[in-house]
């Protein structure tokens, strides 16, 4: 039971109630939200933080929506959303940026200033918080491989500045996961070069991106991790599931493990294709299948 009104307590924070998701979800699919928020400041997120907990409400903190499938049912509590944190500036090698900027204005963002780092994110859809919070990577670059430090809020709402060490970076997954951490800023060191370099990189990435994946459908990005000695798709095409279709949700015909919204998809399509793959992958090829995706709201839980 919620037993505190955002809205009335905290009226300078854009707040609405019983939100729908689907509208702002990358996948397009999943229910209300009983409070939704966008924070244009630390301050106002650590105000919403702190005044959920203070109330034992549920919190869940997200970027762009790009990489997680949200319940039907909707999501208990407070979903704050980030996408207004989203300054950005340069200091030397040093790039500063809000949570809730894109990576992909993040990459673009680099390359104007001539600082070479993070090519691999041209075309990435995600945050820069969600970018941290599961080490995010393509084309053999990740978030680790320049992250500096970031700054973050505990569940309290309290700041806390981190360094790359602290973070503990493994394979999409980060201390901010473990530990239960609201990334607000992260500070990228970058090395200098020019434009045209950065840029032949930055349309390389994204041409192989138009190549191989499904860009003109709504989706989550990569539904599983890539086991290791694998690739996630190709277990998945060879378990003969490829361009299988449950309700309006599709594994992609030009990416298995993408899974896109053909036809005004549920979230429980996505996750009976989910079980599916689990399940046949396990079976004829011998290899369990973990999430990359995170499962959001009432009922469901990776």
């Amino acid at each position: 039971m919620i037993i505190v009104n955002f809205i009335e307590q905290l009226p300078e924070i854009e707040i609405y109630k019983d939100a729908p998701l689907d509208e702002i979800a990358f996948a397009q699919v999943g229910g209300a939200a009983d409070f939704l928020a966008f924070p244009r400041t630390e301050k106002q997120m650590s105000d919403l933080l702190k005044t959920a907990f203070q109330n034992q409400v549920p919190i869940h903190v997200l970027g762009q929506l790009s990489d997680v499938v949200i319940s039907d049912l909707g999501v208990e509590g407070l979903v704050i959303i980030t996408e207004k944190i989203n300054q950005m500036r340069v200091e030397g090698p040093l790039l500063f940026a809000g949570s809730g900027k894109d990576m992909i204005s993040v990459s673009e963002f680099a390359m104007q200033n001539e600082l070479s780092g993070l090519e691999w994110a041209a075309g990435l859809p995600g945050s820069v918080g969600g970018a941290v919070y599961m080490n995010a990577g393509a084309y053999s670059g990740m978030t680790s491989d320049n992250l500096k430090y970031v700054r973050v809020l505990d569940i309290k709402g309290e700041e806390k500045t981190l360094t790359l060490d602290d973070l503990h970076f493994e394979y999409r997954t980060s201390a901010i996961q473990r530990d239960t951490l609201f990334v607000t800023e992260a500070v990228f060191e970058l090395s200098p070069k020019s434009k045209e370099e950065i840029r032949l990189k930055m349309d390389d990435n994204n041409q192989r991106r138009i190549l191989k994946q499904p860009l003109h459908l709504p989706s989550n990005g990569s539904v599983f991790k890539r086991p290791e000695g694998y690739y996630a798709g190709k277990l998945i095409s060879d378990s003969g599931l490829q361009g299988v279709q449950i309700g309006g949700a599709q594994l992609s015909t030009k990416h298995a493990n993408f899974i896109v919204n053909v036809d005004g998809a549920k979230a429980q399509d996505y996750l009976d294709l989910i079980d599916l793959v689990k399940h046949r992958v396990l079976e004829s090829q011998g290899v369990k299948m973990e999430l990359e995706v995170k499962l959001i709201g009432r009922g469901l839980n990776d």
